[in-house]
């Protein structure tokens, strides 16, 4: 396995089941079987083990990821592609996170789309439910906004077509900047 000349971020956003962590799975697994050191920083595993002091207010969630950027900065800076799966609902958030990693290493914002319709329909945990009931509080897309990115670097509609049409689609790009090889 060996480490990129320099690393990046790629940054995927969106409202809650959309597929961002699946695709970060599957494009660092990609990137990985064509040996190049790849990291997945995803929402629910950075909570349970590093940010287990933060809630869902809109400090707290700007507090996780400013952390996950400088995690994700270092690892960057390090050689190691990096995935980062985050909702970060809020515009002016996105832009501190870009504003941190670009200091050192590429940044690129990634979009991924899907209506809230069919993000409720897929809701593989079940909170789009709980939140619509009200039993869970500041929920994204439901009674707490979601911004989406005015200028995304890339937008990938995950809606209608498969993961690996967009995981394909996001390596094609990063291969089109000349930051991964041609997959």
């Amino acid at each position: 396995m060996r480490c990129l000349e320099r690393g990046f971020v790629v940054w995927l956003t969106g409202l809650p089941a959309s597929g961002k962590s699946t695709i970060a799975q599957l494009a660092a697994a990609r990137v990985r079987e064509a040996g190049v050191r790849a990291e997945v920083l995803d929402g629910d595993w950075v909570r349970s083990t590093i940010n287990t002091d933060v809630g869902f207010s809109r400090e707290d969630r700007r507090r996780h990821l400013l952390r996950v950027a400088w995690v994700a900065r270092l690892l960057a800076r390090n050689g190691v592609a990096v995935f980062a799966a985050f909702v970060s609902p809020y515009r002016d958030v996105r832009a501190e996170v870009r504003r941190i990693v670009e200091e050192e290493v590429p940044f690129f914002e990634v979009y991924v789309k899907v209506s809230l319709g069919e993000a409720v329909r897929r809701d593989p945990k079940g909170l789009y439910r709980r939140a619509l009931a009200g039993e869970v509080k500041n929920f994204t897309g439901v009674d707490d906004p979601y911004e989406e990115p005015e200028s995304p670097d890339l937008v990938l509609v995950n809606e209608g077509v498969s993961v690996e049409v967009s995981v394909g689609r996001l390596l094609g790009f990063l291969a089109d900047l000349g930051v991964l090889p041609k997959f």
